[in-house]
C-alpha cells in the first residue's frame, strides 16, 4: 500500500478515498493508496508556502546545484522510473527508457534556458545602471499527464524550482507510480523539506488544489479540462496559468515523396506510444489519385504488420492503451467515424488479450460529414483526401486546434508555403509530426493552449521580470519648472 501525501518531506497515508491503479497489460495492481483529503492538500500548499522565501533566497547557484544532483539522482534510477511507467500505464519499456532519459536531460536544457530568458542583465546608463532581474511567483501546483508520467510534470516541477518557485505535485491517478522515485532522487539531491510536496488523487483532490492559496498552474492534459481551469481563474490575473492540451494534429503527404519512407512518417505520427501523445497525427491529408493511393496502400500495409505487446516485450511497437475505457473510447470514436460516413481501411479492435489492448485503426474520412473536432488519445488514423495543396493546407488548419503538424514532400516550395500557412506551433517536414526537441518550445495556437509554451520556454512562465534604474546615490534632479 503507498502513501499517497509527501507534505514537508514526509510521506502520509492519505486522508481520502481509496483507489488503484491496474496494469493495462495483464490487471495487476501497480498502485495503491488513499488520496489526499481536501485539508492535506491545504496543508501541502501551506508547507510549499513556508518553504519558498528561504527557497528563494538561495543563490542561483545554490538551487541549481540541487537540480544537477537531481538529474544524477534520476540517471541512477532510470531502469526503476521506466518500470513503473510501463507498469502504470502500458507503454513498451523501450519507450518509458527513453522517458526517464529526457526526465535527466530535461534539467540541464532548462538550466541554460533559465540563464538565456530568465536570467539577469545589467547595462550602463548615465546615472548608473539598468538592471534586468526575474523573480519567482510562488507556489505552484502541478497537474500531470499519465501519458509522459515522468518527463511532462518534470518539465514543469525543475523550472519552476530553478526559478524560486516551491511545488505540490498531483500525478494523474491512471500513473501515479513514479511520483515516489521522483521525489526519492529529489530527497538525495538534497531539496529541503517543504520544496516540493505531493498530493495523490483524482478529480477532488484537484479541484482542492484549485482552491489553494496558490500562485500557478502549470497543467498538460485534455482541453476539456483545461478550459474548465481557464474559466476558474478567470479574473485573477495574479495567478499564472500554463495551459498544453494537445492537439488534433494534421500531417499533410504530398508528391514529390518516396511512398515507403511517407508511409513509414506516417504510421509512426499516428501510432506511437498507441496514439497517445498529444502530438499524434490524427488527420493524414494526401492527394487525389494512383500517388496517393499508393502512399494509403503501403500505411495500411504497415499499420497490419505492427508489434503490439505489452511494456516487457522487447519487440513491440504498441503497448496497451492505459485502461479498458480508454480502449472502449478508441472502438466507440472509430464508430463515430463511420456512422459519419467514413469508410474504415483497416479497423481497430479490441485485441483477446484484454486489457487496454487494440490494434491500429485508419478510417477515409474524405466523404464524412460533421465530424467532430476532437482529440482521441488512441491510435486511429483519419485519412482525408483532396485535389489541390492549397486545399491541403485548408483542410490541415480546420482546427480549433494548432499543436503540431507537418509536411512529407521533396518539394522545397512546398515546404515554404506550409512554413508560412500551417498553424502548428510544432511543424516539422519529413519527420513525425510526434517528434520534439526539449531544447526548442513546445505549444501552439487554438485550444491547444493559452500562448505559454513548455519545454524550453518553461523558463518564461516560471518566473517573472523586473526592471530597475540604479544610481550609487541620491542626487538632485534638476527638472524644468522643478522647484530648487
Amino acid at each position: 500500500m503507498a502513501k499517497g501525501v509527501y507534505i514537508d518531506g514526509k510521506w502520509l497515508d492519505g486522508a481520502g478515498q481509496r483507489f488503484e491503479k491496474t496494469n493495462p497489460a495483464n490487471g495487476s495492481i501497480s498502485w495503491q493508496g488513499e488520496a489526499a483529503s481536501a485539508q492535506q492538500v491545504s496543508d501541502a500548499v501551506a508547507a510549499a508556502r513556508a518553504a519558498q522565501t528561504d527557497w528563494a533566497r538561495r543563490p542561483q547557484h545554490d538551487r541549481t546545484r540541487i537540480l544537477e544532483e537531481y538529474a544524477e539522482e534520476i540517471g541512477k534510477r532510470s531502469d526503476k522510473i521506466a518500470e513503473a511507467i510501463s507498469c502504470d500505464m502500458g507503454k513498451t519499456l523501450w519507450e518509458s527508457r527513453g522517458e526517464a532519459g529526457a526526465m535527466k536531460g530535461k534539467v540541464a536544457i532548462s538550466i541554460n534556458a533559465q540563464v538565456e530568458r530568465a536570467g539577469s542583465h545589467m547595462s550602463d546608463a548615465a546615472f548608473g545602471s539598468n538592471h534586468l532581474t526575474h523573480r519567482p511567483h510562488g507556489v505552484m501546483a502541478v497537474l500531470g499527464p499519465f501519458n509522459f508520467p515522468g518527463h511532462l510534470p518534470n518539465g514543469h516541477i525543475v523550472p519552476a524550482l530553478l526559478a524560486g518557485n516551491t511545488c505540490v505535485f498531483k500525478p494523474s491517478e491512471l500513473a501515479p507510480s513514479v511520483a515516489a522515485i521522483i521525489i526519492e532522487a529529489f530527497e538525495a539531491a538534497g531539496l529541503p523539506d517543504g520544496v516540493l510536496n505531493v498530493v495523490h488523487g483524482g478529480r477532488d483532490t484537484g479541484a482542492a488544489l484549485l482552491e489553494g492559496d496558490i500562485d500557478g498552474l502549470l497543467f498538460t492534459g485534455s482541453a476539456q479540462t483545461g478550459l474548465f481551469f481557464h474559466k476558474h481563474f478567470a479574473g485573477r490575473p495574479e495567478v499564472i496559468l500554463a495551459l498544453e492540451m494537445g492537439g488534433n494534429n494534421p500531417l499533410i503527404i504530398w508528391d514529390p515523396a518516396e511512398i515507403e519512407a511517407a508511409a513509414d512518417i506516417a504510421t509512426q505520427s499516428a501510432f506511437l506510444t498507441t496514439g497517445q501523445r498529444c502530438s499524434c497525427a490524427r488527420r493524414v491529408i494526401l492527394p487525389e489519385g494512383k500517388w496517393g493511393d499508393q502512399v494509403v496502400e503501403a500505411i495500411v500495409a504497415r499499420t497490419k504488420g505492427l508489434s503490439i505487446g505489452a511494456w516487457d516485450e522487447e519487440e513491440a511497437f504498441m503497448g496497451p492503451l492505459v485502461s479498458e475505457q480508454a480502449a472502449q473510447n478508441a472502438v466507440d470514436f472509430q464508430t463515430m467515424l463511420s456512422k459519419a460516413g467514413g469508410k474504415s481501411l483497416r479497423r481497430l479492435k479490441r485485441l483477446d488479450r484484454g486489457g487496454g489492448f487494440v490494434s491500429a485503426g485508419i478510417v477515409d474520412v474524405t466523404e464524412a460529414h460533421h465530424i467532430p473536432d476532437e482529440e482521441l488519445f488512441g491510435p486511429v488514423m483519419q485519412v482525408i483526401r483532396v485535389a489541390s495543396f492549397d486545399e491541403a493546407i485548408k483542410r490541415a488548419n480546420d482546427s480549433r486546434y494548432g499543436l503540431s503538424g507537418g509536411l512529407v514532400s521533396d518539394n522545397d516550395a512546398l515546404w515554404l508555403q506550409a512554413h508560412r500557412e500551417m498553424k502548428a506551433g510544432i511543424l516539422n517536414r519529413n519527420r513525425p509530426t510526434a517528434g520534439a526537441s526539449g531544447a526548442m518550445p513546445f505549444g501552439g495556437p487554438g485550444l491547444s493552449g493559452n500562448f505559454r509554451p513548455g519545454a524550453y520556454y518553461a523558463a518564461d512562465y516560471c518566473a517573472w521580470p523586473q526592471a530597475s534604474q540604479v544610481a550609487d546615490k541620491a542626487e538632485r534632479l534638476g527638472a524644468i519648472g522643478f522647484p530648487k
